[in-house]
């Protein structure tokens, strides 16, 4: 219990600076969102002063209002789940636009990222395993991927399979004319064949990490004297890969995949710039170019809860894998 206290208490202090950096870095930034939204506004007539007003109050832009009292707003806001308006997507609410393109993201990047891990995890052991095969020589061409730039890659695979072959889809996520968004079978089709070629480019991209690192994990595991110990008993080789070598070279990668877990929500802009895909990195790309600084917010404050909230509970796992990360110093 002393543990899970200790880590509580970390995560919580790290939450409340992350929330008060999200608040105040935005305010930092130059510019001002309703001055853009008001620009908009004005290509199609003169705007009024009380709608000057009314958007300055709607928005949490009073500049007249002390910063100590805007900060204890903005966390009663949040304690609301209220994350202001949207300057991009004017009058949708923040958590409307999050809400719609985090499911898309998770679905995409969450399992691409599972499949990555799995795939690199599993390979690195049975090359760290068996140096010298077959398996060990293919690492280079693995990292080779990892090396080529994202959106190189992602515009190679959409070339081939996209223009020239006509496997996948070129863009969207979604057959927009046949299939209606919902939990039906036409609908569920429709975005795993649209999402296949996001998901293949990230996977290609990034299972080299994973199985060059697992890889040279492996092989300083196996190196070790317990290892040595557990041959010299008799142990079956497959026993002594999965229970002894694997398990130990894993705990590394496991933090790091709780990392890569936890900037899920974050999506890939690259990937889905390219595809036009509707998640929640196009979401932010598109806040970017607006200066939507309630949108970036939000989906700043989203991708910090994720990354605290998914290494929080890896550490507690981490913990039960591995009881010496428990012991009183």
């Amino acid at each position: 219990m002393r543990y899970v206290a200790q880590k509580v208490g970390f995560y919580a202090v790290a939450l409340f600076a992350a929330l008060t950096l999200n608040f105040f870095i935005p305010r930092l930034l130059p510019g001002d969102p309703v001055d853009i939204l008001l620009a908009k506004m004005q290509q199609k007539g003169p705007v009024s002063e009380a709608t000057v007003t009314s958007l300055r109050l709607l928005l949490g832009s009073d500049s007249d209002e002390p910063l100590f009292s805007q900060y204890v707003q903005y966390l009663g806001n949040l304690a609301r789940g209220d994350l202001g308006i949207s300057v991009s997507y004017f009058p949708a609410g923040v958590s409307t636009i999050i809400g719609q393109a985090i499911p898309w993201t998770i679905a995409l990047i969450g399992i691409a990222t599972i499949l990555s891990f799995v795939f690199g995890v599993g390979l690195g052991t049975l090359a760290g395993w068996k140096r010298g095969s077959v398996l060990d020589n293919v690492i280079p061409v693995t990292t080779m991927f990892q090396a080529v730039p994202y959106f190189w890659l992602a515009l190679i695979l959409l070339y081939v399979f996209g223009s020239v072959l006509r496997v996948f889809p070129l863009s969207g996520g979604y057959n927009v004319y046949e299939a209606t968004p919902g939990l039906n079978w036409t609908f569920v089709q429709s975005a795993v064949l649209y999402g296949t070629l996001p998901a293949l480019t990230i996977i290609i991209s990034s299972v080299g990490g994973w199985l060059l690192g697992m890889r040279n994990m492996m092989v300083s595991t196996l190196s070790e004297d317990y290892i040595v110990t557990a041959e010299a008993k008799g142990l079956s080789p497959m026993r002594i890969r999965q229970s002894y070598a694997a398990r130990n070279a894993v705990l590394p990668q496991f933090a790091g995949f709780a990392i890569s877990l936890g900037f899920v929500v974050s999506g890939s802009i690259v990937t889905e710039q390219v595809f036009s895909y509707p998640g929640i990195g196009n979401a932010l790309f598109t806040a970017t170019q607006n200066n939507d600084y309630a949108l970036m917010q939000g989906i700043f404050l989203v991708i910090t809860l994720a990354v605290l909230g998914t290494n929080f509970i890896v550490d507690l796992m981490y913990g039960f894998i591995d009881p010496r990360t428990r012991a009183k110093r």
